[in-house]
């Protein structure tokens, strides 16, 4: 498990992380989300002990990460944006692996490779930047991590080869047992991929639940209001009409909302399921009204 408590860090006067907390769970797929600038990469540095925060700590099985290499050997991160030595190839890199990772796996290494099919003498330099992600997946996995940590991890990768690597990481987590942090905007994507969700906002965990909870807790109600208008006792977070058609946005239990709205006797009602991008949007405050009112 991934445990970070009251963790601060600064740039100068500016908290990119501001007494930020957060549970990974072991074994699971944790997806981290935010807008740009919500500080999920600060957050992941620390995580990989690449920053120190100022306050706080980040452990792993409660062994603080900051200076601990045999804590740092059970993870492997993918960044988004890829580096390696300029006249470096995979042949070069695998031994460089191996001699940091002791539970580096020779044998997958080799099975991996008709999946990523990348030439092993050619420096990375020329590759392309989806070829580049894809070298950092092959090494990654080869590693065996307890911990994979990513960041827009299939950014540049074509979507044959992106369904390939996640077929291979929820592998991985389902016969090893390996723990998953992705950071992404796609948020789609970690819809289908995710057990649990962070969302990140001006350096603060504004919340952290298992998906299915999450989307248990809010909904969309596409409704006609009847005589007696729309239902009472809501926690509404959005509003729209389009004609006599009102469609809100509400947090609560489906069964709740569903008995709430039919005591108004509306003319028609449906109660609709949000995907986690909607979630996302409504729980920053929605579409800001200045865009709202833009006219393109």
């Amino acid at each position: 498990m991934i445990q970070a408590t009251g963790v601060v860090k600064q740039y100068g006067s500016f908290r990119a992380l501001d007494g930020l907390s957060l549970t990974v769970p072991k074994g699971s797929v944790y997806g981290l989300v935010g807008p740009n600038g919500a500080g999920k990469s600060t957050l992941i540095r620390c995580i990989t002990g690449a920053f120190r925060p100022e306050q706080g700590e980040i452990t792993l099985e409660g062994e603080n990460v900051w200076e601990n290499p045999r804590v740092k050997a059970r993870m492997a991160h993918i960044p988004d944006e890829i580096f390696f030595y300029p006249q470096s190839n995979l042949t070069d890199l695998q031994r460089f692996y191996a001699g940091f990772y002791p539970g580096f796996d020779k044998e997958l290494w080799g099975r991996l490779e008709p999946v990523f099919q990348l030439p092993r003498k050619t420096p990375l330099r020329r590759f392309s930047k989806g070829m580049q992600k894809q070298a950092a997946f092959w090494l990654a996995l080869a590693c065996r991590p307890e911990v994979l940590i990513l960041d827009e991890p299939v950014d540049g990768l074509d979507p044959m080869m992106r369904r390939q690597v996640w077929q291979l990481l929820l592998g991985d987590v389902a016969q090893n047992g390996t723990t998953v942090l992705v950071s992404s905007h796609n948020l789609r994507e970690l819809e289908d991929v995710c057990d649990r969700v962070g969302i990140l906002d001006k350096g603060r965990m504004l919340l952290e639940r298992s998906l299915s909870d999450l989307q248990e807790n809010m909904a969309k109600i596409q409704m006609v209001p009847g005589e007696n208008g729309a239902p009472q006792g809501l926690d509404v977070l959005h509003e729209s009409r389009s004609g006599r058609l009102l469609t809100l946005v509400v947090r609560g239990r489906p069964e709740e909302i569903r008995e709430r709205v039919a005591a108004a006797q509306p003319v028609y009602f449906d109660l609709l399921p949000l995907s986690l991008e909607e979630i996302f949007i409504y729980e920053l405050g929605g579409i800001s009204d200045e865009v709202r009112n833009m006219v393109l």
